[in-house]
């Protein structure tokens, strides 16, 4: 029996996949997380799988069984972008990737790891998905540092999986978010704001080059990210790191209304002023270049921002639906 691994399965994009999976009629599936914080335990309950196997038992597992795992994908993570402690991020994204990797090497398994767009910094040296790039990149936090990091080892390794991917997550945004807090999307925060106060606040422009609200971000629907994971798990060839977003930037601005027009509420948008801590250190401007995946094979149309943002508030927020 082949086995499919998600770690990361209690969270936003790997109880997503973990749904896409048995949507397609696949059940045999090992979800891997810390399955203690009860309020991620919607995001998997009602999952078919195998096994629940708690991050910190699951190197141990997979030596063990091995010979019954055909695919793994890796999209745990610390992804808390205020976090300052480097030692948490070397240990839950660097070295525990590291241990993952070794082991899919050894037994043969192929391999697919969320990589993110936060690698990219200020996008000084572009958002181009080219390998040569990756030492150069300059990411913002110990987040961004510690993606960019394994990015940069597993590029090293002469011993590598029979296939891996690495995958440059950009905006992700959809059902199965609502544990993350202040990490969720802007897109979660803005119908909440929508819906307690009528009105939404997006940060002002502090960059001459970009007017209030027309900051720029490639958002991208998770029912789209978990398409794509689906695809290269089927019919990946080429390893390497690629970028994951739609290929095209779209604004705050343009997010905002999408949020009125699919709560069906009047347009009510406030600027305020983006807080000196992280003024400095603002992107306002990220686009992925999405040729490498093209180039695999991947033709299937994205969501529009329109399209992603109405299905996610009727489908998803405005019932407390999971995917």
């Amino acid at each position: 029996m082949s086995k499919i691994i998600v770690t990361g399965a209690a969270g936003f994009i790997g109880s997503c996949l973990a749904g896409k999976l048995n949507n397609k009629g696949l059940k045999d599936i090992i979800l891997v997380d810390d399955f203690n914080r009860l309020e991620k335990e919607k995001n998997h309950a009602q999952k078919a799988c195998l096994d629940r196997i708690d991050r910190d038992r699951f190197p141990g597992w997979l030596d063990e069984h091995a010979a019954e795992v055909d695919f793994v994908f890796h999209l745990g993570a610390r992804t808390d972008t205020t976090e300052q402690d480097r030692s948490i991020f070397d240990r839950l994204n660097l070295n525990y990737s590291k241990t993952i990797w070794k082991a899919c090497t050894q037994h043969k398994i192929r391999l697919i790891y969320a990589s993110s767009a936060a690698t990219y910094g200020m996008g000084e040296s572009g958002y181009t998905d080219d390998h040569s790039l990756l030492p150069g990149l300059k990411p913002l936090n110990r987040y961004g540092e510690s993606k960019n990091d394994f990015d940069k080892w597993a590029l090293t390794q002469t011993d590598t999986p029979p296939f891996w991917a690495g995958m440059k997550f950009f905006n992700v945004y959809g059902p199965n978010e609502y544990h993350k807090g202040r990490m969720a999307s802007v897109i979660f925060h803005a119908f909440r704001q929508i819906e307690s106060t009528g009105m939404v606040k997006l940060f002002r422009s502090h960059h001459r080059d970009y007017k209030d609200g027309e900051q720029l971000r490639d958002f991208i629907f998770v029912k789209d990210v978990v398409d794509v994971l689906f695809f290269l798990m089927i019919r990946g060839h080429q390893s390497g790191i690629y970028n994951l977003g739609t290929g095209k930037a779209r604004t705050f601005l343009d997010l905002a209304k999408a949020t009125f027009r699919a709560m069906d509420i009047p347009e009510n948008i406030v600027f305020v002023d983006t807080p000196e801590d992280i003024r400095d250190k603002y992107q306002y401007f990220t686009e992925a270049k999405m040729d490498k995946l093209v180039s695999a094979g991947y033709d299937e149309p994205f969501y529009s921002l329109e399209e992603g943002v109405e299905e996610y508030i009727v489908e998803f927020l405005k019932n407390g639906r999971y995917f």
